[in-house]
């Protein structure tokens, strides 16, 4: 079920500005100087059912590009879980996407069980990721990726995209199921993988 409703005001596009400042500060945080494409987002929230969707965390939202989507489709009673490091983009997000089924948290994605602890949830549906995987240091993103795959719910699943293929080999081992797709209408073209915890 797509529902257009939302609460939020749709963010102003001079947000690519301010993602492009943070992206020199932080290259390695970002992994790309523009915000993702429409086509982009659109190929990487495919796979989402919209109707079922009761938890949805987003990790490295930046400016609210996927995020303002996110919201733009899923349905009244669904939480978005917002997790992101930089404090320049938690307040522009907090600024410009009103919406009472936003939650905007100033964090690590390490850290999902205990946020979605702390908001009242067990569990995720799905998880949206951009973060820059192949830039994380070994010991955080083996953490990141194991607290998500104990997060989600049994059918869930956890959307990636990356500028590079070289997380694939960490997420076959811990999620067992990786499906891929490719993106090249988007700077930097982009590698999508969907993952799912396969259950014995």
């Amino acid at each position: 079920m797509h529902n257009n409703v939302s609460d939020a005001p749709r963010a102003p596009r001079g947000n690519a500005l301010l993602f492009a400042r943070n992206f020199f500060r932080h290259p390695r945080m970002l992994g790309s100087i523009v915000p993702s494409s429409r086509f982009l987002i659109k190929q990487l929230l495919e796979p989402i059912n919209w109707g079922r969707a009761r938890v949805i965390v987003e990790y490295g939202p930046g400016v609210g590009g996927i995020t303002e989507e996110v919201l733009r489709r899923m349905r009244p009673d669904c939480a978005l879980i917002a997790i992101e490091t930089n404090p320049d983009f938690v307040s522009y997000l907090r600024r410009t996407l009103r919406d009472r089924r936003l939650h905007v948290v100033q964090a690590s994605a390490a850290e999902v069980d205990e946020i979605l602890r702390r908001l009242g949830y067990r569990r995720a549906d799905y998880i949206i990721s951009g973060i820059p995987f192949s830039t994380i240091p070994a010991p955080l993103r083996e953490r990141i990726l194991q607290t998500t795959h104990d997060v989600l719910e049994p059918g869930g699943a956890f959307l990636v995209y990356q500028f590079s293929t070289r997380v694939l080999q960490d997420l076959r081992r811990i999620f067992g199921y990786v499906g891929r797709s490719f993106q090249p209408l988007n700077v930097l073209p982009a590698h999508l993988f969907i993952c799912q915890p396969v259950t014995a």
